[in-house]
C-alpha cells in the first residue's frame, strides 16, 4: 500500500494546531503554536509540522482545516467544522467517549456522542470569555504567574477563596482586590479553578453526562480544572496529552476520507 500523507489544521483564536497522519493511521508530526487566527500562527504551525517529518506541502495528499480561523488556510482542499473535527478525534483518542468537553482559547463546547460515534448535540457557552481558556491566561498574567504553573500551585491552597464574577473583566478585578487583601496566590488561583469548572459544569449537565466523559483543549492540560470539574459532574474525566491536538487530528482524519472516497 502506498503511503498517504493526510493534514489537519485546527485554527483557534489563541491557537494554531497541525497533525500530519500516515494512512489514517499514525501520526508522523504534530505542531502547536500560541498564536490563533490572523497571525502567523497557522502558517508557522504547518511548517513546523511539515519540517519535523522532512516534507512539504506537496507531499501532502489532503489538507482540512477546522477551527475559527478555518477560512484562511489557502492550501486547504476541505473545511470542516470544529465541531464535528473535535468528536471525530475524540472517538480517536478516546475509545468509548460519549460526553466531550472542550475548553477552548474563547468558547466552551459540551458534546454528546452517540456509541457509534456520531456528534448528536451540543452546547456551547455565549460570547463571554469566562470561563476560558482566555480567562485563565488573563488571570495568570494579573497574578503574574506562568499558565503552566497554575495547577500546581492551585493544589497548595489552604482556603477556599470565591471568585463570583461571571465576566472575565470583572473577575480581574476580583482577583487585584484579593491580591491587595493579602490573600496567597495558591488560594487565588483554586477559586479561579472552582470558578471555570462550576461555569463548565452548568453547560455540561445541559447537554447531559453520559459517561466515558473526555476533555480536549488547552485547558485540559491545567490538572486542577480536570479534577474539580470532575467532582462537579461526579464523574471520572480521561484527558490526553493530544487533547489541545483533538481537533487536528479529526480534521487530518476527514481529510483521509476524503482520499479514500476518491481513490
Amino acid at each position: 500500500m502506498n503511503s498517504i500523507l493526510t493534514m489537519g489544521v485546527d485554527i483557534g483564536s489563541s491557537a494554531s494546531k497541525c497533525i500530519i497522519l500516515q494512512n489514517g493511521e499514525d501520526i508522523v508530526s504534530k505542531s502547536v503554536v500560541a498564536v490563533g487566527a490572523g497571525t502567523s500562527g497557522p502558517r508557522r504551525a504547518m511548517d513546523e509540522a511539515l519540517a519535523a517529518c522532512g516534507k512539504s506541502v506537496g507531499d501532502i495528499a489532503f489538507v482540512c482545516a477546522t477551527g475559527y480561523g478555518r477560512n484562511s488556510v489557502k492550501e486547504a482542499n476541505k473545511e470542516v467544522s470544529e465541531l464535528s473535527c473535535h468528536a471525530r478525534g475524540a472517538v480517536r483518542l478516546f475509545a468509548g467517549v460519549r460526553t466531550l468537553i472542550d475548553i477552548g482559547g474563547q468558547d466552551v463546547k459540551a458534546m454528546q456522542i452517540s456509541e457509534q460515534g456520531m456528534l448528536v448535540n451540543f452546547v456551547m457557552n455565549d460570547k463571554c470569555a469566562a470561563g476560558t481558556g482566555r480567562s485563565l491566561d488573563v488571570m495568570s498574567r494579573v497574578l503574574e504567574v506562568k499558565l503552566s504553573e497554575m495547577a500546581s500551585l492551585g493544589v497548595k491552597a489552604t482556603k477556599s477563596v470565591k471568585i463570583s464574577s461571571t465576566c472575565t473583566v470583572f473577575a480581574e478585578s476580583e482577583v487585584i482586590s484579593h491580591l491587595a487583601s493579602g490573600v496567597s496566590i495558591p488560594d487565588i488561583i483554586d477559586g479561579i479553578h472552582h470558578s471555570i469548572a462550576s461555569k463548565t459544569a452548568g453547560l455540561v449537565k445541559r447537554v447531559g453526562v453520559t459517561p466515558l466523559v473526555a476533555m480536549t483543549g488547552g485547558v485540559a492540560a491545567d490538572s486542577e480544572v480536570v479534577r474539580i470539574l470532575s467532582e462537579e459532574l461526579h464523574t471520572s474525566i480521561q484527558v490526553s496529552p493530544l487533547s489541545v491536538l483533538c481537533g487536528a487530528l479529526g480534521a487530518a482524519l476527514y481529510a483521509y476520507d476524503s482520499c479514500s472516497q476518491k481513490s
